[in-house]
């Protein structure tokens, strides 16, 4: 039977444009043909518009961060400026605080001078005027003494004329 069998087989072929398998397979490469092109081209437009996109996206990233660099390196001059008057204003105040300082401690030293001089002076009045009551005193004690001793030694003419002469010769040499 395989002899005949493979007979028949070849007695039964047809061209193979006869076979509805062919007509398929035509029929598929017809279609893909004609859609496969509008697929391909919408595949690879989309491809196209897509890749597009993400160098847009990329470039648009790209200018964002160079951007971002130069805010950010803006912003470090910025602060560094910022830290530089900073200490210049420190150093100024410490300057300033100084000098304030040491005009204190000298105005502090002149109204000391000034008081311990006024104080001084004060002293030396008193002092004078302390000497000035107790010549004063002394002299009006002295004459005070001196009156009675000679009133009681001399005669009166005498003595009073002794008195008038010593009461001169003091206040002369008293003023």
């Amino acid at each position: 039977m395989e002899p005949q069998a493979a007979a028949g087989a070849i007695e039964h072929s047809e061209p193979f444009f006869h076979s509805p398998e062919f007509w398929v397979a035509v029929a598929f490469v017809i279609l893909i043909a004609l859609f496969g092109k509008k697929v391909f081209v919408m595949i690879v437009g989309g491809l196209d518009d897509k890749i597009e996109k993400i160098r847009h996206d990329i470039d648009a990233a790209t200018r964002l961060r160079e951007e971002a660099q130069d805010k950010l390196a803006q912003f470090e001059r910025k602060q560094h400026e910022a830290i530089g008057e900073a200490e210049q204003i420190i150093a100024r105040a410490h300057e300033e605080a100084e000098r304030m300082a040491q005009e204190s401690a000298e105005r502090l030293q002149d109204s000391l001078r000034r008081s311990e001089k006024l104080a001084k002076e004060r002293i030396a009045q008193a002092e004078a005027q302390a000497i000035d009551e107790v010549r004063s005193k002394a002299i009006e004690l002295a004459i005070e003494a001196s009156r009675k001793i000679l009133a009681e030694d001399l005669s009166t003419p005498k003595a009073t004329q002794l008195i008038d002469d010593a009461i001169k010769d003091i206040e002369t040499k008293l003023h």
